[in-house]
């Protein structure tokens, strides 16, 4: 918990790239929420709202006027979203301010989370898109008054937020910006994920191009690329990454069933060992799936919330309308149910086909699907 004192900025633990504020109880239940959906925020709020599961979730308490919590985010953090009064943020941020090349870029929501405010550092500091972002990743109305923010493009460091993607490393995500705004050429390569990711009512710019593999890419030799991918690369693709980012959308969902009590680690283990056998990212996983029965199965529920996954579960008469494989009459017996982590794994993933019908491990089954998207929704292309 961090202790507010008079004087003295404190000591916090950054993790991600924004800081998100709340300081009353809607704000809070609000916060929570907007953290599972935009993935690249760390939370703050009063202590007399704690729920529990702070820790698990990286969640920073602090104790004391939110207005000495401030100068330790400003110091800190590329952008810092307030859940508190326009007003209020204003007068508390005077004092920090800068330089307009230095300062954070600053949001605002209302309580009821309906206007997120492009509040300081707009243009330069990438309020404004964040904002825009924001806004629509929680289903708001976003604010913005800066004129001369009028660059219909590709916010980099943003890409895919809405849908919770996250970057594999933030090491290129600054040369790989600057060539999406001085208008070079820009791979974009899209493996799986959301299509509908353009966020612009015209087309794209003529610079940004999308092509159907990473070799294609290679061929074009892009000064950037952008790849959307839930697999690990090869070493042949490394080139398109000396000036590229590779985004990690939410693509891949875990059907699971284990032995009653196994650890978390165990199925931890197996998930890690699988992930790696097949060559997919951990950071595109979505959710574990399986049966009602193991609902409070408390090594599923550990991993899930470690990993900020969802964690789903499906009755038996739900499973079994999902056709598979190798039905088994034993796993029928004791659960109602022909088979448990193959078809939840199907089932979540609105797809007929396994990446993994089904692996054993010691005390757990592993199935892994790919999340089927909408193949029509993609962004239109300038003429």
């Amino acid at each position: 918990m961090i202790s507010l004192q008079e004087g003295l900025i404190p000591k916090i633990d950054q993790q991600k790239p924004y800081a998100l504020v709340a300081i009353t109880k809607h704000g809070v239940e609000h916060a929570r929420n907007y953290i599972e959906k935009f993935p690249y925020t760390d939370l703050y709020y009063m202590k007399k709202f704690e729920h529990g599961d702070e820790a698990t979730r990286h969640i920073q308490l602090f104790d004391g006027t939110v207005r000495l919590l401030l100068p330790a985010l400003f110091q800190q953090y590329k952008a810092i979203i307030c859940i508190i009064s326009l007003g209020a943020v204003v007068r508390m941020i005077a004092p920090l301010l800068v330089d307009k090349k230095k300062d954070p870029a600053v949001l605002v929501v209302d309580d009821k989370g309906e206007y997120v405010i492009s509040v300081l550092s707009g243009h330069i500091g990438g309020a404004n898109a964040l904002t825009q972002e924001f806004a629509e990743t929680i289903g708001a109305q976003p604010v913005v008054t800066t004129a001369s923010d009028v660059q219909k493009t590709i916010p980099v460091d943003l890409f895919g937020a809405k849908f919770g993607w996250v970057w594999d490393s933030e090491e290129k995500l600054t040369p790989v910006s600057a060539s999406v705004v001085n208008e070079e050429h820009v791979a974009i390569v899209q493996e799986t994920g959301e299509k509908n990711w353009w966020m612009h009512h015209t087309p794209m710019p003529e610079n940004l191009k999308l092509y159907s593999s990473t070799e294609e890419a290679l061929t074009a030799k892009p000064h950037a690329t952008l790849l959307i991918t839930d697999r690990l690369i090869e070493p042949y693709e490394e080139e398109l990454l000396n000036n590229g980012v590779i985004f990690r959308p939410k693509s891949l969902v875990l059907g699971m069933g284990c032995n009653r009590g196994t650890s978390a680690e165990e199925i931890e283990e197996l998930i890690d060992e699988t992930l790696l056998e097949l060559k997919l990212s951990k950071k595109s996983v979505k959710a574990i799936a399986t049966i009602d029965l193991k609902k409070d199965e408390e090594g599923f529920l550990q991993v899930a919330a470690k990993n900020n996954w969802q964690f789903v579960t499906y009755t038996a008469e739900q499973l079994n309308e999902i056709p598979i494989k190798n039905p088994s009459e034993t796993v029928f017996k004791y659960t109602g149910a022909y088979g448990v982590c193959e078809p939840a794994a199907l089932r979540y993933a609105k797809s007929s086909e396994w990446l993994l019908e089904k692996k054993k491990g010691t005390n757990a089954t592993i199935s892994i699907a790919r999340i089927t998207f909408d193949e029509e929704a993609s962004p239109k292309l300038a003429r």
